[in-house]
Formats: structure tokens, C-alpha cells, sequence
């Protein structure tokens, strides 16, 4: 199983709580920033602790940054470091960036120069963006009650071209998949019988104990 490397840029408040989420998934967490409070704060909890400047390119580099699969740039007081630290990251060749934004005129920047994700923390947790950084699979949640939830998923690629009989996925993953949809398309089919054959581009919309099945997405158990 691969193991995802996540590097998170800033470590306040914010940054914190998502480097600690991260270390619970098994991911190995790069967190950086210029404070050594925060760096003695978080070192317990991550892969490595860096004090250093996210806006100076050079340092990035020498600390294997590009080697990252995400950044998260948590930093979100100040609007040129959070736009120098993602075009950083750009350069280093890092193929999803999600940065934090405290307004909404920030936000719209920030995508602009190239953030796969914007989120503003009076909005999401820090718990919740990191879990959107986990998700593997998993495409939309939406809670039916504290446990439950309506899951809608991709499908590993070894499920393509199996059935649902074939695959046991209640016994297996504990889901009861209650619809399919095609990508792009709103329609769902509920009518589906055991025997269909899962295609490529498929959407399932099953409902499950949501951290149970969550934690086979992030952790890449869904085989």
C-alpha cells in the first residue's frame, strides 16, 4: 500500500489540527513554518518538522516538498505569502494544492493563480479538510444521522467489470449500495439487479456507518 506523503504550510491553529488529523491515516506529514513554537507543537504528531520560509522556493526544494502528493498552504492572514507558497508549490510539480482563504476576495486569487481547492476555515474544520485531502474514493457524504451516511463513490479500478455479487461489498466493507449513476449525469438508477457489471465511469451511491467506511477509503483498503 502506498503511503501519501502531505506536506502542510503553515502551522497555526488551523494547520495544526490538520497535521494531526493527517498522522492518524498512517500519511507521512512535512510540516513546515517559520515559528518554532508551532514546529515543537506539531513535531510530536508528523513525519518531519522544518522551521523555514514556505515563500522561498530554494528551501522547499531542499526539503523534498515536490516529493509530496498534496500541500495544504494553511497560512491565510497574508495574501502574498499564501500566493508566493502555492506557486512554489506549482513549480515543484505538486499535483493538488488546497490553501486556505479568509475571504471571499482572497479565494478567487488564489484559485486564479492556481489552487486545486480554496477553502475558508470559518466554513471547514480543519478535521474536515483533512479528510477532502485523505478521500481516495469517496466523492460526497451527506449525514443521515451521527453514524450514518449516503456515500457517493468511485470505484477502485479492480472493481471494474466485476459484479456486485461477485464483489460482496455489504459483507465485505459494510455498504448497501442503493443506486449507480454515471459521471456527469444527476439521473440515478435504483433499479440495478446483483448480476451488473460494474463499468469504467461509473458513480455508486451506497449508504454506510460513514467512519467505517471512510477509514477503508483513506487507508486504501478497498480492494
Amino acid at each position: 500500500m502506498a503511503v501519501r506523503t502531505i506536506g502542510v504550510l503553515g502551522l497555526g491553529v488551523f494547520g495544526s489540527s490538520i497535521a494531526k488529523e493527517l498522522n492518524e491515516f498512517d500519511c507521512e506529514v512535512i510540516a513546515v513554518d517559520l515559528s518554532i513554537d508551532n514546529i515543537e507543537r506539531v513535531e510530536p504528531y508528523v513525519t518531519q518538522a522544518i522551521q523555514g520560509n514556505i515563500t522561498d522556493l530554494n528551501f522547499l526544494r531542499s526539503i523534498g516538498l515536490e516529493n509530496c502528493d498534496v500541500a495544504v498552504v494553511a497560512t491565510g492572514t497574508s495574501l502574498e505569502a499564501s500566493v508566493l507558497a502555492i506557486m512554489n508549490c506549482k513549480k515543484l510539480g505538486i499535483p493538488s494544492i488546497i490553501a486556505k482563504a479568509k475571504n471571499k476576495s482572497f479565494m478567487e486569487v488564489l484559485y486564479e493563480i492556481g489552487a486545486t481547492k480554496v477553502i475558508r476555515p470559518e466554513k471547514e474544520a480543519g478535521t474536515r479538510v483533512a479528510k477532502n485531502v485523505l478521500r481516495r474514493h469517496i466523492t460526497d457524504i451527506v449525514d443521515l444521522d451521527e453514524d450514518y451516511a449516503v456515500i457517493e463513490f468511485k470505484p477502485p479500478v479492480r472493481w471494474i467489470g466485476k459484479t456486485f455479487d461477485e464483489l460482496d461489498l455489504r459483507q465485505r466493507y459494510e455498504i448497501n449500495i442503493i443506486g449507480i449513476r454515471k459521471v456527469n449525469q444527476k439521473r440515478m438508477d435504483v433499479s440495478f439487479s446483483p448480476d451488473y457489471r460494474i463499468e469504467e465511469g461509473t458513480v455508486l451511491v451506497g449508504i454506510a456507518e460513514s467512519e467505517v467506511f471512510e477509514r477503508y477509503d483513506y487507508l486504501n483498503k478497498l480492494k
